[in-house]
């Protein structure tokens, strides 16, 4: 299991007295966004099929394996908070994947040129030592615009997003394939969403506003 030490050394110091936290993930982008908390955490690589169960709504498997994450790296965290996230596009109540190489990426945006898709987020902490995992969904919305062939290729030549599901990287180009975009917290966008994993912080003992050392 891979691990990593984390922290923001643009901050003058961390909150005093947080307890030891780990991402279940190894997105670079999710690590960028934790960051912005300037609480020290590490990361470490969750094992977990991600393949949704027969019959299982794109919004329950977002928060499965969001929790499944989690528990994946709990073993080696015994004593520590654990985060894990996932996200699942839905488009009408079925769930649009991640499209692996440029072909099925091609098909799956001409798919969903001009369509509303719901992008949910899942969120679980782990609270090791207290056996407590508080979960939660953030839902984003985002319509997509009426694509060419031509645009979507554009995109894909320059940001390649073949593992990102619906093949949107919206911290990226992607933000330009979309008319307009619907959510309570904008950072799950990106997969970790921060105003809702403050609140669950803040409810397992760890103030992530209080006065830096």
């Amino acid at each position: 299991m891979s691990e990593k030490t984390t922290a923001n050394p643009a901050s003058p110091g961390h909150a005093s007295g947080v307890r030891p936290l780990v991402l279940a993930s190894t997105s670079h982008y999710r690590r960028m966004l934790l960051e912005r908390l300037a609480i020290p955490f590490v990361t470490a690589a969750p094992h977990t099929d991600e393949s949704p169960l027969p019959g299982e709504a794109p919004r329950q498997t977002a928060l499965r394996l969001a929790e499944v994450k989690a528990r994946s790296v709990a073993p080696a965290h015994s004593n520590y908070l654990i985060i894990g996230s996932d996200q699942v596009a839905d488009c009408g109540g079925r769930p649009v994947g991640k499209p692996g190489d440029r072909a099925h990426a091609q098909a799956m945006l001409e798919g969903l040129s001009g369509k509303t898709v719901v992008f949910h987020t899942g969120i679980a902490l782990l609270d090791m030592p207290a056996g407590r995992c508080a979960t939660a969904l953030v839902d984003v919305r985002r319509k997509f615009r009426r694509l060419s062939s031509a645009e979507i290729g554009a995109y894909l030549d320059c940001e390649q997003p073949y593992d990102c599901a619906g093949a949107v990287k919206s911290e990226g180009f992607g933000i330009a394939l979309f008319e307009a975009i619907e959510s309570d917290d904008p950072t799950a966008l990106i997969g970790l969403p921060l105003i809702t994993l403050t609140s669950m912080l803040r409810d397992a003992g760890v103030a992530v506003l209080a006065a830096r050392e």
